[in-house]
């Protein structure tokens, strides 16, 4: 057979001799005939030089060393090609761990974790010899001998490929893990593994051998969302890297092999299985002695799932950092191991939620009981039936999930998962008058299957050790009211705690800072404010008679008790929150000039109505807008914007952003013990803008301490404190309850109320149901703090007044008003009101009902 050049120069003498050409000489033709065959014969074997040799050479040589030839071959093939487009090796050198977002109270207390990859991040020269030999051993034991390829370990893999038929073993050294998850994917072709090759050299070049296995170490997977064998040793033992037994760190560095299946909590057997196979590696290779090994193979594993929980409970505050977070810095920011310190105090934001929860509930309680959750049939259920049924229920704080499961007269079973039961008897479901309305309950229940009954899904209420040591469990059920509360700093605005609902689990909407609704009358001090501006003081006269109105036919304002009381002092009608004084008031001060001034204390009058309801609190805002204006009365004139954020820094400890913010003159206003303010309303020390007059301020505090004195917000006495003030408000159908109040270090706001507006029912104004969560709150905040004093601003003066006609007397039944300077000879203000002859028994009338005021919107 004639190879392919002898045919070539078959077909090249056919082609210059035509048929029929006649013959030439013989000698001569014989002669060219045989040069021709020689010349054939070394084209022949030119041409095979590109084909035919390799093909012999690799006749000679054996099956596995063809195979290396060829890889070799396809190796330098797809080098000359792809070469230029790998990634480059120079980023290694800067890698970037993600890592979650981290955020924490001032005192650093852990709130909340945002990302999918729990790691944390250990220095090479941080991670003990006993876990790196312990990884060496069953990942890599030439590690610091060969170049980063270990020739052995591919032959191997190749071998097992040509004998199976598939890609078992990848031969692959700790640096080519490294190059895999840094730098390629993880598919199993052909093409991956040489480019993974190629760069494993480029690699080795550009990295140490401790660099290296930095990377490697900090970058694996330990199933259960946690990343580097830091956050491994956290996760499953609850250790540092430096307290990890031989045992514990060799179960840790057999995980990797297949996290998700084979770590210790999901496959125990086989977790054990190849601790004691890397054990035995390690006792070969000379990492461990004998008896370390066969104490290491004896020692029962003991590892379990330790979550860090979060240290307090501020679901709120913590999306409110992740928002924040990702507004300013980017979603990919969440990954990049940020730490977030808030202004929340840890012992508030405690105090706080566990206010608002048990304001909550006692509301509830009040009202009735609503029923079960759900009906559950559990005819032939299993208490596992069981278990998986309460897993699925949502979690909500202090009201545990159950089932009935048995319910007679006297007692009722309840199943709270976990083989553990619970009993409850009639006492214990006392409360659980049938909700009928706001305002109407059924009969106190006679047996406790007047309440209960078998498959009843229910919640659960434990108040706490009783005398025989054991939780007092009784019935509860899930709030549908909702509540809110927000206390920052007055000096400059620092948000010291924040809850805005019963459980962020439950709804993730901030009734603090996302929530508008009307404040009723815990507004009013504003408009008395502009009034005080415009010349009126606390003894001036102001009407509480029914409102003149011009073009406003429809609206119908009245008194909540529908009286009228006539002229009385504007200290004694915002105490008793008379809503038809502030009215009359804000009518005489001008509209115009009360929104000019109300406008100082940061609110946006766009939100506020054009007419006179304004005195009434109807326009919207937040319970966090409504303490930034507290905030100006609170720390005497000055304005300050409420913040969260104390400090954003990175990993690493480089700070990103830190707060300057605005403060007033801490200690130019209240005092403690006998040691005086410094100068009482000057701008010592201050950088925030000063928008009213201390004086002002002054007064208003002054004011509004009568309401807890002898007004509508009397159930704040409880606390034995001479320096809290605060103005109660209810909307109109009390569909809103508010309590505004402060004292010289916070300032704080109360609500509670229906997302969707229904009425909270007979006797729940702002006097009871937000001030309880309030004075709950405050008794925490203000424990152990010493009472702090205020004293009078310059410019102002003390008078002897007439308690009935305000102008100044010199009878001892008169009483002591502080007045600026310059309006002391005309306490009744710009428009005065006259006393048309005696009314003292008139008002004597009305102080007895005061106490029955309610602090109504109309």
């Amino acid at each position: 057979m004639l190879d392919s050049g002898a045919r070539l120069g078959l077909e090249g003498d056919l082609r210059s001799d035509p048929p029929h050409a006649p013959p030439r000489d013989g000698k001569r033709s014989a002669r060219a005939a045989r040069t021709k065959h020689r010349g054939d014969r070394r084209v022949a074997r030119r041409r095979r030089s590109v084909f035919g040799w390799f093909t012999g050479f690799l006749a000679v040589l054996g099956a596995p060393l063809q195979l290396l030839a060829l890889g070799l071959l396809g190796a330098g093939v797809f080098v000359s090609v792809h070469a230029p487009e790998l990634p480059s090796v120079e980023s290694l050198t800067q890698v970037q761990f993600e890592e979650p977002l981290r955020v924490y109270s001032s005192d650093g207390g852990l709130i909340a974790e945002f990302g999918v990859e729990r790691r944390r991040p250990v220095a090479y020269e941080d991670i003990p010899p006993l876990v790196i030999n312990a990884f060496l051993a069953t990942e890599d034991a030439r590690f610091f001998e060969h170049g980063g390829v270990d020739a052995i370990g591919i032959g191997r893999a190749l071998l097992s490929f040509v004998s199976t038929g598939t890609k078992a073993q990848g031969g692959s050294t700790i640096t080519m893990q490294v190059t895999r998850n840094f730098l390629l994917s993880s598919e199993k072709t052909f093409q991956r593994k040489l480019a993974e090759v190629l760069l494993t050299l480029q690699v080795e070049r550009t990295l140490t051998k401790d660099q290296i296995l930095d990377l490697y170490l900090n970058q694996i997977f330990f199933g259960h969302r946690a990343y580097g064998i830091s956050a491994a040793a956290a996760l499953y033992y609850d250790k540092d890297l430096d307290a990890l037994t031989p045992a514990e760190a060799a179960m840790l560095a057999g995980i990797p092999k297949a996290p998700s299946s084979n770590n210790p909590v999901t496959n125990p057997e086989r977790a054990l299985e190849r601790r004691n196979y890397i054990l035995s590696r390690m006792l070969e290779l000379g990492q461990i002695d004998r008896e370390e090994y066969e104490i290491a193979v004896l020692t029962p594993d003991m590892a379990r799932l330790h979550r860090r929980q979060p240290d307090l409970d501020a679901g709120y505050i913590a999306e409110m950092a992740r928002q924040t977070v990702v507004q300013h810095y980017g979603e990919e920011a969440l990954s990049q191991g940020l730490r977030v310190t808030t202004t929340v105090d840890s012992r508030l934001q405690s105090a706080a939620q566990a206010a608002v929860r048990r304001a909550l509930r006692d509301y509830d309680r009040r009202h009735g009981y609503r029923g079960a959750e759900a009906k559950i049939d559990l005819d032939g259920a299993t208490e596992a039936d069981m278990d998986a049924y309460l897993e699925s229920v949502i979690g909500i704080p202090d009201l545990t999930p159950g089932l009935v499961t048995r319910a007679s007269a006297g007692e009722a079973e309840v199943y709270i998962g976990s083989g553990r039961r619970v009993e409850l008897g009639l006492k214990q479901v006392a409360w659980a008058q049938e909700f009928r309305n706001a305002n109407w309950r059924g009969p106190r229940p006679r047996r406790v299957t007047d309440v209960l009954a078998v498959g009843d899904l229910v919640r659960l209420h434990n108040e706490g050790p009783g005398k025989d040591g054991e939780g007092r469990w009784e019935l509860g059920q899930l709030p549908s009211v909702a509540g809110a509360l927000v206390s920052i700093a007055p000096q400059d605005g620092a948000v010291r705690a924040l809850v805005g609902g019963y459980s962020f689990n439950a709804s993730k909407f901030n009734r603090a800072v996302d929530m508008r609704r009307q404040p009723g009358s815990s507004f009013k001090p504003f408009v008395y404010a502009a009034a005080l501006h415009e010349g009126w003081t606390p003894a001036s006269l102001i009407k509480d008679e029914t409102v003149k109105l011009i073009g406003e036919q429809d609206w119908n304002p009245r008194n909540s008790d529908r009286k009228e009381m006539g002229p009385i002092r504007m200290r004694r009608a915002l105490a008793l929150s008379r809503n038809l004084a502030a009215i009359n008031l804000l009518q005489s001060v001008g509209l115009e000039d009360a929104q000019n001034y109300i406008r100082a204390f940061g609110f946006d009058l766009d939100a506020m109505p054009l007419g006179l309801s304004m005195a009434l609190g109807t326009g919207e805002m937040s319970p966090m807008k409504l303490a930034e204006g507290y905030a100006v009365f609170a720390n005497g004139g000055y304005h300050v914007t409420p913040y969260f954020i104390q400090r954003i820094e990175t990993g690493d400890g480089r700070i990103l952003f830190e707060s300057r913010a605005p403060r007033s003159c801490s200690e130019c206003w209240y005092r403690y013990g006998d040691e005086p303010a410094l100068v009482q309303g000057t701008q010592t020390g201050a950088d925030a803008p000063q928008v009213i007059d201390p004086r002002i301020a002054y007064q208003i505090t002054s004011l509004l301490r009568e309401v807890v004195e002898a007004g509508t917000g009397t159930r704040a006495k409880k606390l034995k404190r001479e320096d809290i003030v605060g103005k109660t408000g209810t909307t109109n159908d009390v569909r809103d309850s508010w309590f505004a109040g402060y004292q010289a270090d916070f300032v704080t706001i109360a609500w509670m109320g229906f997302d969707d507006f229904e009425k909270l029912g007979r006797g729940e104004e702002g006097g009871r149901a937000a001030l309880g969560m309030w004075v709950d709150f405050m008794g925490t905040a203000l424990e152990n703090l010493p009472i702090a004093q205020l004293d009078p601003p310059p410019g102002m003066v003390q008078v002897r007044v007439d308690p009935t006609r305000g102008t100044e007397t010199k009878a001892k039944s008169g009483i002591l008003e502080m007045v600026n300077e310059e309006f002391s000879n005309a306490l009744l203000g710009p428009e005065p009101v006259r006393v048309a002859g005696p009314t003292r028994k008139a008002d004597t009338s009305v102080r007895r009902s005061a106490p029955r005021v309610m602090d109504d919107l109309f």
